[in-house]
């Protein structure tokens, strides 16, 4: 697997960098030399495959959706299974490789910020595991979305801090969890939970999430004997996304296809600027300013996107669209009524464009969807979003 990072370190093109305070940049370089030591090192990586097996409960399946294939005709439907992880979601696939850098780093206390509460939940639950103090940001709005997420973080042990300022969404968790790691960075590990933010985070994510291509590649190659034709996933930060095309980039007959809330648009609608330290294809207002998103997905509510995937945009490797709100909804009941899985909001959002293009390929090719995670957080949500509608 190669990235798309260019010799400068922490870019991809132009995208990407360390834009930070000289206080800041200490510790981002601390993390860097950690990860460039331990990422190739055989105990680090014998102790992160126990860990993937043991408590994660991988490898997940690549499941054949054969009622939904015969259902919309066309192209056959492969489920990447990351909603049958340890807690229900990708993001235990970096948290715990994060965790494991922390522990090497001497760490005692660990924070993270959360959207739709699933990376704080895998935050919450290994610190629990390891013995660390654990302190989650939320913005205050998802804190009321993601009820049942606050309280599983709280009784794993974890301090969650609701967000106010802003709109009181990741974007202003995010915030505040730089805040905290600029006034506490000797004696705590940022835990950053998607594939944005300043060098050496994106690559740090992009590596811990690469298992998820790594696996569906080789289950592929045994189900069907070749690739597929496409590779869909959604895209908020870009964590689940990058790391279901990682092992797929050198591939140039397998389309990435990233999909957006038509209402968090960051790849149709953003232009380059600075957001979280970093470089990346953001919305801004008419002041220059991160332009307030919205998702029915708590998940997927960020004005940026991770760098790599601004990137793979520009050199046109990878193909983003948008869907809207009724159309997850739509995919969350199909998906959930044809197949007997319910997918998170997020999840939902690849199905949707799922459910369109499969139809307009033939019956001997294959798209895989990335179901990033289960929707159990997301059921009581739905249910009044439905109501609503109707």
């Amino acid at each position: 697997m190669s990235g798309a990072r260019t010799e400068e370190k922490g870019f991809y093109g132009v995208y990407g960098g360390s834009i930070v305070p000289p206080e800041l940049q200490e510790a981002l370089n601390h993390l860097e030399e950690a990860f460039e030591k331990y990422k190739d090192d055989e105990e680090f990586n014998k102790e992160y495959k126990y860990y993937l097996k043991e408590y994660v409960g991988r490898e997940n399946p690549l499941t054949f959706a054969r009622n939904l294939t015969e259902k919309l005709g066309g192209a056959k439907i492969y489920l990447k299974r990351e909603d049958l992880n340890h807690m229900g979601a990708h993001k235990v696939n970096n948290v715990l490789g994060q965790i494991l850098l922390a522990k090497r780093m001497g760490a005692k206390r660990v924070i993270a910020e959360t959207g739709a509460g699933q990376h704080g939940v895998a935050t919450a639950t290994v610190c629990a595991m390891f013995g660390m103090e654990c302190v989650v940001y939320m913005g205050l709005e998802d804190t009321k979305r993601q009820a049942l997420n606050v309280f599983r973080m709280e009784m794993l042990g974890a301090k969650v801090v609701a967000v106010a300022q802003g709109q009181g969404k990741l974007k202003d968790a995010v915030d505040e969890a730089l805040n905290d790691f600029v006034a506490n960075y000797k004696n705590t590990f940022y835990l950053l939970g998607s594939a944005v933010g300043p060098h050496p985070y994106p690559a740090i994510v992009k590596h811990f999430q690469s298992i998820i291509s790594e696996e569906s590649k080789r289950q592929i190659l045994e189900k069907e004997g070749r690739l597929p034709d496409a590779v869909i996933a959604c895209v908020g930060g870009g964590s689940n996304a990058i790391g279901a095309f990682a092992h797929y980039i050198d591939e140039p007959s397998v389309r990435l296809i990233g999909v957006e809330p038509d209402q968090a648009a960051t790849m149709a609608e953003g232009v380059p600027a600075i957001i979280h330290g970093f470089k990346t294809l953001t919305l801004l207002d008419d002041d220059g300013n991160p332009k307030p998103v919205y998702s029915i997905a708590a998940g997927l509510d960020y004005p940026g996107v991770g760098p790599e995937h601004s990137y793979l945009k520009e050199i046109g490797r990878a193909e983003y669209y948008t869907v809207t709100n009724d159309e997850v909804l739509d995919a969350f009941q199909t998906l959930s009524k044809t197949e007997g899985i319910i997918p998170a909001l997020e999840s939902s959002h690849a199905v949707a464009y799922a459910l369109k293009l499969a139809p307009q390929l033939k019956p001997d090719q294959i798209i895989i969807v990335n179901i990033s995670g289960r929707g159990d957080k997301d059921v009581e949500h739905v249910f009044k979003l439905l109501k609503e509608r109707n």
